[in-house]
């Protein structure tokens, strides 16, 4: 199957050889694609798992900490990294990209960033609106250069988000913060100090934010109640092959000892637990057989341990991981989403695409944000039968959905509505696909490769 021209045009230049990027926009623009699938077809075959986006996406910042070359591997190729790459691009990071688009994805995609100088500590409105993560400038420019003025983000909209722990997390560190006009300002003089930040409640964005601030401050800080998540250690790791002193990584008490300058690193971005999870789902849902490869299971033990109890069989191999649900009865299994080591949000709508083709009943309850639910119409539309009640949704499990047409809401709304086209009778068309592009790379080649029926009809911009 031939390279898609979206994997070849996701950073918007080419990638046969490597490119150099310096102080430019890439355009990343929603087009009205739609994909298409014809589905019950049983996949069968091998998926190559990326770089983790929501890992990549707080990495890329940090190269705003130091002088020198911060140099990513395994990065995944993705709208939301190209967004990044703009806004870093702006801020003055010089960026030289290398790595080629394979036939199941990218493999080897490497970037190395610079910034010995920056250009501009404003995020602007323009840029930041598309993606939430744009945040994660906040920390690292107030704490290298003394003032950041970041516009408040946007993203999917899937609840409120706010960015207060943040801010508070920078205050406990000595910042100064002001809200103007849709924009966080946030200044120091001198040096951030070291302090001691308690999260009221569990916020990913809020600890990377926070350890990319107190690696650079002065003394001591100590983080309480901090995310655990895979990715909040995948950047702890990274800052400290940076020369940054953090403690406790993995645990919910982050100590951090502050230097005065932190250098250079090459560092290898970790493998996506959501992007495993998803094509885990995929294999289940279709009644397949697949392995997942540049993955493993321990990263994602929740969903292994909740896919197991519904009766998937997951081994680990030589290259990965095996999903085997060809014969089996899934049964219908309750799921509360919670912080890391819980069962993840993320992967929340996708499961409840498997449960709609389970046997028995299901309910699945959501307690990260208060607007999840957005894809249960469009799974009714196929014939899934879905309640809401509050916080949960009650799925009664049928043996065959059908195809429809159908709306993709947010990222991890959009695949479930790709999961359920491939397990339904009939045709699926799922529009306003630009969500996908965001956080699933090359996803038409991954699962046509293993024999599903999909295509991508382009639109226009």
């Amino acid at each position: 199957m031939p390279v898609s021209p979206r994997c070849r045009r996701a950073f918007g230049v080419s990638l046969d050889a490597p490119t150099k990027i310096k102080s430019m926009y890439i355009e990343s623009i929603p087009t009205m694609d739609r994909i298409r699938i014809v589905g019950g077809t049983p996949l069968r075959g091998s998926i190559p798992i990326g770089g983790a986006k929501n890992a990549a996406l707080a990495l890329m910042p940090a190269a705003l900490l130091t002088g020198e070359t911060l140099t990513l591997s395994n990065l995944p190729h993705l709208a939301d990294i190209t967004t990044m790459a703009n806004l870093l691009s702006q801020h003055g990071v010089r960026m030289e990209m290398n790595g080629e688009a394979g036939a199941g994805g990218a493999h080897g995609r490497v970037l190395a960033m610079s910034t010995p100088e920056v250009t501009s500590t404003t995020a602007p409105y323009d840029l930041v609106r598309r993606m939430r993560a744009s945040v994660l400038v906040l920390g690292p420019l107030v704490a290298r250069f003394g003032e950041a003025r970041v516009s408040l983000p946007g993203g999917c909209a899937i609840g409120t988000r706010p960015v207060d722990l943040h801010l508070k997390a920078l205050e406990a560190l000595g910042a100064t913060i002001e809200l103007t006009e849709g924009y966080i300002t946030a200044t120091v003089k001198g040096r951030l100090k070291g302090g001691h930040i308690l999260f009221p409640q569990v916020t990913v964005g809020g600890t990377e934010n926070a350890l990319m601030a107190a690696a650079l401050a002065d003394g001591d800080t100590v983080i309480a109640n901090a995310a655990q998540e895979p990715e909040v250690c995948d950047l702890a790791h990274c800052l400290n092959a940076m020369g940054a002193k953090i403690e406790g990584i993995g645990s919910s008490t982050l100590h951090v000892k502050g230097v005065t300058s932190l250098h250079g690193a090459d560092y290898s971005v970790i493998p996506d637990r959501i992007e495993t999870g998803t094509y885990a789902v995929a294999a289940a849902i279709t009644r397949g057989d697949v392995e997942l490869t540049g993955t493993r299971k321990g990263i994602m033990d929740a969903v292994v341990k909740t896919l197991t109890e519904a009766g998937v069989e997951i081994t680990e191999t030589e290259r990965g991981m095996r999903v085997r649900a060809d014969g089996a009865d899934i049964r219908g299994v309750d799921v509360m989403t919670e912080p890391y080591p819980g069962f993840p949000t993320d992967m929340q709508a996708q499961f409840m695409a498997l449960m709609a083709t389970a046997s028995g009943a299901s309910m699945l309850t959501e307690t990260i944000f208060e607007n999840r639910f957005m894809h249960v119409p469009e799974l009714t539309r196929m014939g899934a039968r879905i309640t809401v009640h509050g916080a949960s949704a009650i799925v009664r499990g049928m043996p065959r959905l059908s195809g429809a047409p159908v709306m993709a809401t947010d990222l991890r709304a959009s695949v479930s509505m790709v999961l359920a086209g491939l397990a339904a009778e009939g045709e699926t068309i799922v529009n306003r696909i630009y969500h996908l592009d965001r956080g699933y790379e090359c996803l038409e080649q991954k699962l046509g490769n293993c024999g599903a029926h999909i295509e991508r009809l382009r639109g226009e911009r």
